[in-house]
């Protein structure tokens, strides 16, 4: 048998020793706030990791089975803290700052993430949650994968544009109906409606309410509408109660009404929204429809 140098063997206790203090080094107690984040956290395999959501996080199903620290804006130190984390993420839309600094003094790391609705932004994030995880190979080949899908449903829209112009859209996010906010430029909503072939017709930057009379002015031949509070029929019933002006548009009146799950525009972009692009660009583009499916 071999004698093994002692070099030799001292750099592979070396490897194993530093192997093993980098993955002791990895935080185990993770907080997510964040919908978005929280679902790329389960699609990473870490959700195991998770001790805490907040109230947008809610795919997969099993996340909500977690503790809540309540709405992402709106976080309190004590709730957080009260649950032990090593980390706590979530996007720029995160806060307050004041909460942040002090959970950070408390000696909680904080990492933040890109809640831009770009591919670059999700690639990004993506690079930054597999090195937090230790799981940079299986986040390389999420992104591929994400790109090349969006890549399918450019070429699908592409083609239903070929026969038909896009349609005039708007996204309404609302309440039980009430005040609903139009979603403009540089919005994850914005982004949802573009990649799917709409036209937005809604030409401010971010979030903004409008009157009943202008919004229905504006005549969109589709209308998307999201509610934190209802969902189908319910949200719909709710939106034209509270905004009666809205029946004489022409999507109304041809009944082009899509719902929307208001958790896909929080946080960034999640995995969820290659697959309902592909449903939007179903409902943009009704003749095409059957080549649109994936």
């Amino acid at each position: 048998m071999m004698r093994r140098p002692a070099a030799l063997i001292a750099l592979c206790a070396g490897l194993a020793l530093s192997t093993h203090t980098m993955a002791a080094e990895l935080p185990q107690r993770w907080v997510s706030a964040g919908g978005a984040l929280s679902e790329w956290i389960s699609a990473l395999g870490g959700e195991q990791r998770l001790v805490g959501v907040d109230t947008t996080s809610q795919h997969p199903e099993s996340l909500k089975a977690l503790p809540s620290i309540g709405y992402q804006r709106q976080l309190s130190a004590e709730g957080v803290l009260s649950l032990r984390p090593d980390v706590l993420v979530g996007t720029e839309e995160m806060g307050p700052p004041p909460v942040l600094a002090q959970i950070r003094k408390a000696g909680v790391r904080v990492e933040l993430f890109s809640s831009k609705a770009e591919l670059r932004a999700v690639e990004e994030n993506l690079k930054h949650l597999g090195a937090l995880l230790g799981n940079e190979k299986q986040a390389s080949e999420l992104a591929g994968d994400y790109r090349q899908q969006l890549e399918q449903v450019h070429k699908q829209v592409e083609q239903a544009q070929a026969g038909q112009q896009a349609p005039g859209v708007l996204l309404l996010v609302g309440h039980a109906g009430a005040k609903p906010m139009i979603a403009g430029q540089g919005t994850a909503g914005d982004w949802l409606l573009r990649q799917a072939g709409g036209r937005n017709l809604a030409e401010h930057q971010g979030y903004k309410n409008f009157s009943v009379e202008a919004l229905a002015a504006l005549n969109p031949d589709v209308l998307v509408f999201s509610d934190r509070a209802l969902s189908g029929e319910q949200a719909l019933s709710a939106l034209l109660k509270e905004n009666p002006a809205l029946a004489a548009s022409r999507a109304v009146r041809e009944q082009r009404l899509v719902s929307l799950d208001p958790t896909l525009l929080v946080g960034g972009l999640g995995p969820r929204l290659p697959a309902t692009l592909h449903e939007l660009a179903g409902s943009f583009y009704p003749a095409a429809k059957a080549s649109l499916n994936p």
